[in-house]
């Protein structure tokens, strides 16, 4: 008599939905994260039981145990939606059974079975502020913020992430070559300060995801990459890392003074003082007058941070490779 219950078997297969730019919700099972991530299904890693991890804490799990509380209750409903049909078929294969058996008696007595679905558990994903794809195993992924770690092969976009916005400073100079001349000098100054931001935003989350690998992890935390030489001795002694060996001694010094043009151009309006000529060096300075800008110095800078960028990234994940910690 519950033969339609009995055909359900103990396992169930649900599809969840996909919002409407393909992606599947996340969330990490870690109770000090717990925080909401998207991914694309199809792109990425090939294979099954491939591990997940969180693009914030950087925590590795089976990928059953990244279900969002939403899924869990809409796949709870879907089970409880096709138990109850299956309960309810149950109910009136016994109602005609029964009416079949008790026809043509002096009193005949008929089994209704009347019922109503149970209610689906519907949700929505969540919109997210980044989306990336991974460079190196092209997952499609979502984040809140901007920096995280890809869900399939566990990279840490903070380069790619870098990366692109050097793109950005060189749209930015592109514009400026066809704009009048305030104009132009403005985007000129915009794309170096847009430079070292980049950098420095890359540099601190670099510094954060490897902190305990560091002398002094709530030293770095808090380190700072808007001064060139200032990092340089900072990241030497927090990590052992020597930013400048990932350029000459000529293109480290260039990069030094775009850093210190910058400086000026953010909180001296643009005027040259003593502090950059003693920083830089610079033979055609002139205290008191305006720093000259122009789209090499940027062009230049945004070279020599890529090249500090994948240096210093690359010695800090050999570090995390090897499970090195700087004494």
């Amino acid at each position: 008599m519950t033969r339609h219950l009995r055909r359900l078997g103990n396992q169930f297969e649900i599809s969840l939905p996909l919002d409407t730019e393909g992606y599947l919700g996340r969330e990490c099972p870690q109770g000090d994260c717990e925080r909401y991530f998207k991914i694309k299904p199809g792109t990425g890693l090939k294979g099954d039981s491939l591990p997940v991890h969180c693009p914030y804490c950087g925590h590795t799990g089976p990928m059953n145990d990244f279900h969002t509380r939403n899924q869990i209750e809409y796949a709870k409903s879907v089970v409880e939606r096709q138990v109850h049909q299956a309960v309810v078929r149950d109910l009136e294969d016994m109602a005609r059974d029964f009416n079949r058996r008790t026809r043509g008696e002096l009193f005949s007595l008929n089994m209704d079975i009347k019922a109503s679905p149970s209610r689906l558990r519907h949700y929505l994903e969540s919109e997210l502020e980044t989306y990336v794809e991974c460079g190196d195993c092209t997952l499609q992924y979502a984040v809140y913020g901007v920096f995280g770690f890809c869900p399939d092969c566990g990279t840490h976009n903070s380069l790619q992430i870098l990366r692109k916005n050097l793109e950005l400073v060189e749209k930015m100079l592109a514009l400026a070559t066809n704009a009048e001349k305030d104009v132009a000098a403005r985007l000129v100054e915009n794309a170096l300060e847009d430079c070292v931001s980049a950098f420095d935003g890359f540099a601190r989350e670099l510094c954060h995801i490897h902190a305990k690998r560091a002398r002094n992890p709530a030293k770095a935390e808090r380190m700072s990459f808007q001064n060139l030489d200032g990092a340089k001795a900072a990241v030497k002694e927090a990590f052992g890392v020597d930013l400048s060996a990932a350029l000459t001694a000529g293109e480290w010094n260039g990069a030094v003074r775009g850093f210190q043009k910058r400086h000026l151009v953010a909180h001296k309006m643009s005027v040259i003082d003593d502090d950059y000529l003693v920083k830089t060096g610079d033979p055609n300075a002139v205290v008191g007058r305006r720093i000259a800008i122009g789209e090499e110095d940027v062009r230049g800078t945004a070279k020599a941070v890529q090249q500090i960028a994948t240096h210093f990234s690359g010695q800090l994940r050999a570090r995390a490779d090897t499970g090195e910690v700087e004494q």
